[in-house]
């Protein structure tokens, strides 16, 4: 826990914003977010339209893969990082400082 608010800290201070999207229902979104205590905003996808849209929809799972895109101020998605390689926070943090280097 204290290595995901460290690494939150970081995406903060590389000028980002952090939003979380799940196919949960805004219910389960808050209940999840108060345990573990996340400040951001978790958006609720309840029925997979956006899900869907990103092609991250899995039919098999009915469930969505876990993906990180860092999307630039212009919209454009920069990265993304899908499945184990999201799972590390360490990995979007290392993108969002790279890309603003390259700003």
């Amino acid at each position: 826990m204290k290595n995901f608010q460290q690494n939150l800290q970081k995406l903060e201070a590389a000028d980002t914003q952090v939003l979380g999207v799940s196919m949960d229902s805004p219910y389960a979104n808050k209940a999840f977010a108060d345990q573990i205590g996340v400040k951001f905003p978790l958006l609720s996808d309840w029925g997979g339209e956006v899900t869907r849209q990103y092609g991250i929809y899995v039919d098999k799972y009915k469930a969505a893969r876990r993906v990180n895109f860092l999307i630039g101020k212009d919209g454009k998605v920069l990265e993304v990082q899908v499945d184990s390689a999201a799972i590390d926070p360490t990995q979007i943090v290392a993108a969002c400082e790279r890309h603003k280097l390259k700003n």
